[in-house]
């Protein structure tokens, strides 16, 4: 559609009916991206409410996944210790990964485990600390980084242990497993860029991420804060680091790196959702993400492309604040999300891996290649630490909160 406010206002409008329609016939964890998109637009080529509500009748009541979405493998038993009743709440990050994983998951422990999901968005250990300390815990299980959990754990006692006996052990390699944080959700966090801005180049490095006078435009990164952390590692490697030798991370010479590129961040993103939102949008040109949501941009038809290349390997975990009323459901929860079949249903809905090395037999070898787990991206990828993390996290932080006023 045309950036300028001269263009044909028929075949604009056209183009518009033709998106709604696309939108219409995807799954809501793709067609979610271009809501906002497509009122605004609705807006500026001057259709009233009432030819808005025309185009797009049907489109908020649509199942939620598509019938041409993959047919996911059944889950049809669970152990017995995994029943139960009551609920329990979780909290995720919203957007496409957790829509993802209300249909992988959520919908069939419920059905299965007899235990009600209530959830919400946004984890963050800070907030854990001050649910515990005030006793006033709000959600069960939420999903960290464990780098989160074992920074906490060092001010004191704020998790649950894990019950492994619950788990499929004999399959999660001991390197998923931590005393209070079980690993469930390998996934990449990447540069992603508009195909369209830069007149066919593509940005091969973190360097010209940095560049913007070779690939000018609005940038997004992560914030550092949120239960989010500051990109010092692509700083670094913008500013020449070689790879192997990123950690541990120079602090004070990533920030002054973060430093250069921060008058072309337009903002600094807080929900794994915003990014790709702003990419398929054209706020911004380039962006840091998370591989996920830009699959879900792209299969709706956004002009997006991935950067692999020095790209970091991350594994969320699922975390058990201390003294949460539900922490018996929680344990059985994140039991039952890391078995084969739960973990291959999100790899089939979302290009993230699994710890469960049983997954893989459910899921076809071309779907087995494009998650970030796959040796072909695996191997240009390097590992996150989330060891350096806990321990630098709190200095971090606090050079984040008067930086970023600078």
């Amino acid at each position: 559609m045309p950036d300028n406010k001269e263009g044909n206002p028929v075949s604009d409008k056209r183009d518009l009916a033709e998106r709604i329609a696309r939108l219409a016939a995807a799954p809501p964890h793709v067609a979610d991206y271009g809501r906002r998109a497509l009122i605004r637009d609705a807006a500026r080529f001057g259709l009233g409410a009432a030819a808005m509500a025309a185009l797009t009748r049907g489109l908020a009541f649509r199942p939620a996944f598509a019938a041409d979405a993959p047919a996911l493998p059944e889950i049809t038993s669970v152990p017995a210790n995994l029943k139960g009743s009551g609920t329990v709440r979780v909290c995720s990050w919203g957007g496409a990964l957790q829509k993802a994983q209300r249909e992988a998951y959520f919908k069939p422990f419920e059905k299965l485990c007899g235990i009600k999901v209530i959830e919400s968005e946004g984890p963050d250990a800070v907030k854990v600390k001050a649910m515990v300390d005030t006793g006033n815990v709000e959600y069960d299980v939420g999903e960290f980084d464990r780098a989160d959990v074992i920074n906490l754990e060092k001010k004191g006692d704020y998790w649950e242990p894990i019950d492994y006996a619950l788990f499929d052990t004999q399959n999660i390699d001991p390197v998923f497993r931590y005393k209070y944080a079980i690993d469930m959700l390998p996934y990449a966090q990447i540069m992603a860029f508009r195909t369209d801005a830069f007149g066919g180049r593509k940005p091969a490095d973190w360097a010209q991420f940095w560049d913007t006078k070779a690939f000018p435009g609005p940038r997004t990164m992560s914030s550092g804060t949120g239960g989010l952390i500051p990109e010092l590692e692509f700083a670094e490697l913008a500013a020449g680091k070689p790879v192997d030798k990123v950690y541990p991370i120079d602090i004070d010479a990533g920030y002054a790196s973060l430093a250069k590129v921060k008058p072309a961040v337009v903002k600094w993103w807080t929900a794994g959702a915003m990014p790709a939102q702003m990419l398929a949008d054209k706020e911004v040109v380039l962006g840091t993400a998370w591989n996920g949501r830009i699959d879900a941009i792209q299969r709706a038809g956004a002009p997006v492309e991935i950067m692999w290349d020095h790209g970091m390997l991350r594994n969320d975990c699922w975390a058990i604040p201390k003294g949460a009323p539900n922490r018996d459901n929680a344990q059985k929860f994140s039991a039952f999300i890391t078995m084969a079949t739960a973990q291959a249903r999100l790899s089939m809905l979302i290009p993230y891996g699994f710890v469960n090395s049983g997954a893989a037999a459910h899921l076809a070898p071309e779907r087995l290649k494009v998650l970030p787990t796959a040796p072909a991206i695996r191997n240009r990828l390097f590992v996150f630490s989330s060891q350096w993390w806990a321990d630098n996290e709190d200095a971090v932080s606090k050079k984040w909160a008067s930086w970023i006023l600078e």
